[in-house]
């Protein structure tokens, strides 16, 4: 990397949590204030992102973080975003990280699944839990905690910077109205989900994003699913495959991380760790809130361009439900990480479903 871009700091020991949480209110709150960064060595990192910053919801939150750090920090913290493939491969960032040659990145954990299987969990969990469901886990029912211990021995600190609302089940070019149907079917799918869709019987391969409309156009691709309609849109997959299935059983929420080499983020001071961790904070809301505004009037646009935007059949989901608990229960066997993950996440599922069943008004009315 560029000297500018290389730094060395004095060790802190410092946990900022509890500071990172409130400096996330106050920017959510619209509130000015100042830390005092300025004793410290300014930061300059470079951060190579797994998604163009250009996609809604899902690519545009880091840049909303950097911008505000860069501000509220009055320059000392800057981050410089590189595009996936300008620096590293889309879906090296993890690796880049951990071996050093970047300060930071940007990306969706759970592409590392075959080094840090646990990682899945931390990014989507088929029939999981949803966006505020998530990040009450994470934040109030031991996922951080969980996740830092699981990150400890692959120099990476990740900070949760990003979770948005449910992907769709995926767009294919005719209609699976069966579970006969799925049988060698060539998808696009990725982590547990495609472990899922394994389970019943597709062919399953994981493409960046810029790689699948060529896929699907090509007929190399039978369906793909990637992320939310608004990002889908982008990518123009709807000029293709004119069938989308919804809901997205495989990833209820999708959250992304600011991952930063342990010892980059040691070498911070604590006000620098509270003042990034807390804008990666207030990153969620943002992702979550811009997430949810946009996805219904992408709908419309689909409809107006000949897509049929439909649920999967009952029978395909109750399959895929059923080979998602074959699924969770091998992974949980092969790895104690993945076993103790899911069943805290499982457990918070079970002593929200009251709540979430009462305190809400039925989806129908």
């Amino acid at each position: 990397m560029n000297d500018n871009w290389k730094h060395g700091y004095k060790m802190s020991g410092k946990r900022a949590g509890m500071v990172a949480i409130g400096v996330a209110a106050a920017l959510a709150a619209g509130i000015g204030f100042s830390v005092p960064v300025q004793a410290a060595k300014p930061v300059r990192w470079a951060v190579p992102i797994a998604f163009s910053s250009s996609l809604k919801a899902l690519g545009d939150t880091l840049p909303w973080v950097v911008e505000t750090l860069k501000t509220a920090s009055a320059g000392q913290i800057q981050l410089k975003i590189f595009e996936p493939g300008k620096l590293i491969p889309a879906l090296g960032v993890f690796d880049a990280v951990a071996e050093g040659k970047v300060e930071a990145g940007y990306s969706w954990m759970g592409y590392e699944i075959a080094k840090v299987p646990a990682s899945a969990l931390f990014g989507a969990v088929p029939f999981g839990l949803e966006p505020w469901e998530f990040t009450a886990w994470f934040y109030y029912g031991g996922g951080r905690e969980l996740l830092r211990e699981i990150y400890e021995p692959q120099k990476v600190v990740p900070l949760l910077c990003g979770t948005v609302s449910p992907e769709a089940a995926g767009w294919f070019r005719a209609e699976v109205k069966s579970l006969e149907q799925v049988q060698g079917l060539k998808i696009r799918a990725a982590g547990l989900g495609g472990k899922v869709w394994q389970k019943v019987g597709a062919t399953v391969s994981v493409l960046p994003g810029g790689e699948i409309y060529q896929a699907l156009e090509k007929g190399v691709l039978d369906g793909a699913e990637f992320s939310l309609p608004s990002v889908d849109e982008q990518l123009g997959f709807y000029k293709i495959a004119k069938v989308y299935y919804l809901p997205g059983w495989h990833q209820p929420s999708t959250s992304q991380y600011l991952y930063v080499n342990r010892a980059v983020w040691d070498g911070l001071a604590g006000e620098q760790q509270a003042m990034i961790e807390g804008m990666c904070t207030a990153g969620v809301t943002m992702a979550i809130a811009k997430a949810e505004a946009v996805q219904g009037p992408t709908l419309k646009t689909f409809e107006e361009n000949g897509v049929k935007a439909i649920s999967l059949p009952d029978v395909v989901l109750r399959a895929l439900e059923k080979a998602t608990g074959e699924v969770m229960a091998e992974e949980s066997a092969k790895d104690p990480q993945f076993k103790t993950v899911y069943e805290s996440q499982q457990a918070f599922k079970a002593a929200h479903r009251p709540w979430k069943t009462l305190g809400y008004l039925p989806r129908t009315w």
